[in-house]
């Protein structure tokens, strides 16, 4: 799945930018590099890639505020971000900043192959239909843009995969085993992350209107209503 990727690596450090170059162009990869996040952010808004890998700690623009800016100017390209922090909150602001997961330095380059060609995978997946619908919901699959009623819904890249899954399913139940298998396959992050992803899109789907359509089923998963 990496074989001819266009990946934007943005890392300030040369060394680990040698070490990653090193491995992704012995998978056939074409690397761009940026070395602090202002560059990494013109780079990313002007050129086409299949995922970024994005540092935390960057010179001008931290890597949080440039999956920011990325997804505010309506960038849809995973990010996998690189990360010496840890715990749940850092889960949580990165995937408020749009980042679609992480890796945890020091990180194992196995796991960084498996991320990353699950992220390009998903981005690249051809789809049968342009649109599904349910009740209130629509989802252009070509535009990568969803609605509720007449209303654009501001989706990060991997809620807008769940709410696909979640409309084409719909009504019924899908199961949580099910959503962490078609985001993440056989290398499946604890339950925060799911619980994180989830969170954002009842706040992007519900929160803003007198009606809740995502609900939960205790301990089994979630299911839209009309």
């Amino acid at each position: 799945m990496l074989k001819n990727a266009q990946v934007l690596v943005v890392e300030d450090n040369e060394e680990l930018q040698g070490i990653i170059a090193d491995f992704l162009e012995m998978k056939g990869v074409d690397v761009d590099f940026a070395d602090n996040g202002e560059l990494g952010l013109k780079l990313a808004l002007d050129s086409h890639f299949d995922a970024i890998i994005l540092d935390v700690m960057l010179p001008k623009i931290d890597g949080l505020e440039v999956a920011k800016r990325l997804r505010a100017q309506s960038c849809a390209t995973p990010i996998l971000m690189l990360t010496a922090l840890d715990g749940k909150q850092s889960l949580l602001d990165g995937f408020s900043a749009g980042v679609d997961d992480f890796v945890t330095k020091p990180f194992d380059f196995d796991e960084l192959e498996v991320r990353l060609s699950a992220l390009i995978k998903r981005n690249r997946k051809e789809v049968a239909v342009s649109k599904v619908r349910f009740g209130e919901i629509t989802v252009d699959l070509g535009k990568h843009q969803a609605y509720r009623g007449e209303i654009a819904l501001n989706l990060m890249p991997v809620t807008f995969q769940i709410l696909t899954k979640l409309v084409k399913s719909a009504p019924d139940m899908v199961s949580r085993d099910e959503l962490i298998y078609d985001l993440w396959g056989n290398d499946a992050p604890d339950n925060d992350v799911l619980r994180s992803h989830i969170y954002n899109l009842r706040h992007a789907l519900d929160k803003p209107f007198g009606r809740a359509l995502l609900i939960t089923v205790p301990r089994a998963g979630f299911r839209l209503e009309k």
